[in-house]
């Protein structure tokens, strides 16, 4: 089932949201625990089964997750579970001791339900772009229809109860994925990141926590939950998202008015080494291809479409190449996979703009 995800085209990752050229996803996740269990690192593996089991049985009641899939973390090897977290379903925490763990994901994978991570359920909606009205609308009624049926830890003078003291309150988790090469390469982002810090917000890199910002990726969220609504959470967020949109907008304003025979030269050098490698890593194909959609955002590069270059950042991963090929693969036989399909995928491109 899982290969599915390679053939997906109703998933959030083959669309363009708004702002999609800055803002690669916008997600809102929720916290939630059973009132009548302890939080899950106290759990026994007969009670985390009792969980899961719970969940098995309803979440088939509710409106939308009724076309989903419920997988259990132990049935899948460790290839699937790193497939999961490439395609943000999970986190790194839930790829490791899968006993008593689960997932439910609705068929556009912009919905998922975490079972026993560091909570009991841990409720996401993603989107592409910069849609937090759009996650919140989903989250929130995927909230209170679970709450209808099972009842959440919750104290009138704190609000929900979680297993980490700063998810405490809301236990919302609102945060939205970056791609900021011109403040990288205009080396402002330092600044931004330290000043980030200081108002209370968390930096992490394109897998969350625990992942380094590869591709100039940055996932942007907050860090306390408690002594405000959610509503004012998710604008708080938002309003510095557009700061530091605003930030990188002017940044490659920057670069084409004072450097733009060196961008030229860059992205084009990015757009000649995808075409033409034989080997490439992960890490070095996510920069070029952030050069790639650099030079496209500037009007530099032409023919090739946004969602193509998306999608090449998910699919060029470790996981999805052995899940392609359906076989394990050495680090040498990824690096020549990763560069024959981003070649395949870009000539695709060329051939299109031929023909049209």
């Amino acid at each position: 089932m899982l290969k599915d995800f390679l053939t997906n085209q109703d998933s959030w990752l083959n669309q363009e949201g708004p702002s999609s050229d800055i803002i690669f996803s916008s997600r809102i996740r929720l916290a939630r625990n059973f009132s009548d269990y302890p939080f899950p690192h106290r759990l026994s593996k007969f009670k985390k089964e009792n969980i899961l089991n719970r969940i098995q049985q309803v979440y088939k009641q509710v409106n939308c997750l009724r076309k989903s899939s419920f997988l259990r973390m132990e049935e899948l090897d460790n290839l699937e579970r790193q497939l999961l977290l490439e395609r943000h379903l999970i986190s790194l925490q839930h790829t490791s001791s899968p006993k008593g763990k689960g997932v439910i994901f609705s068929k556009d994978e912009r919905i998922a339900v975490m079972i026993n991570e560091e909570d009991h359920l841990r409720l996401q909606v993603i989107s592409s772009g910069f849609d937090l009205k759009l996650c919140w609308h989903l989250l929130d009624e995927l909230d209170n229809e679970l709450g209808l049926r099972f009842e959440f830890a919750f104290m009138p003078d704190l609000g929900y109860l979680t297993s980490c003291p700063t998810n405490v309150g809301t236990g919302l988790r609102v945060s939205c994925m970056l791609r900021l090469p011109a403040l990288v390469i205009t080396k402002r982002i330092n600044k931004i990141l330290e000043l980030l810090t200081k108002i209370s917000f968390t930096v992490r890199g394109l897998f969350g926590e625990g992942t380094a910002a590869y591709g100039d990726f940055f996932q942007i969220s907050n860090q306390v939950c408690l002594g405000l609504c959610e509503v004012e959470l998710i604008e708080n967020l938002a309003g510095v998202i557009n700061q530091i949109k605003e930030q990188e907008v002017e940044a490659r304003r920057t670069l084409l008015k004072k450097y733009k025979l060196s961008i030229e030269d860059s992205t084009h050098r990015a757009l000649a080494i995808l075409r033409n490698s034989r080997l490439i890593n992960s890490k070095e194909a996510l920069g070029h291809l952030s050069m790639l959609s650099l030079g496209l955002d500037l009007g530099i590069i032409k023919g090739i479409k946004r969602n193509v270059i998306n999608n090449l950042f998910i699919i060029s991963q470790p996981a999805h190449l052995q899940k392609i090929e359906d076989r394990p693969l050495k680090e040498q036989e990824r690096d020549y996979i990763r560069a024959e399909i981003i070649r395949d995928k870009l000539k695709q491109e060329d051939f299109l703009k031929i023909r049209n």
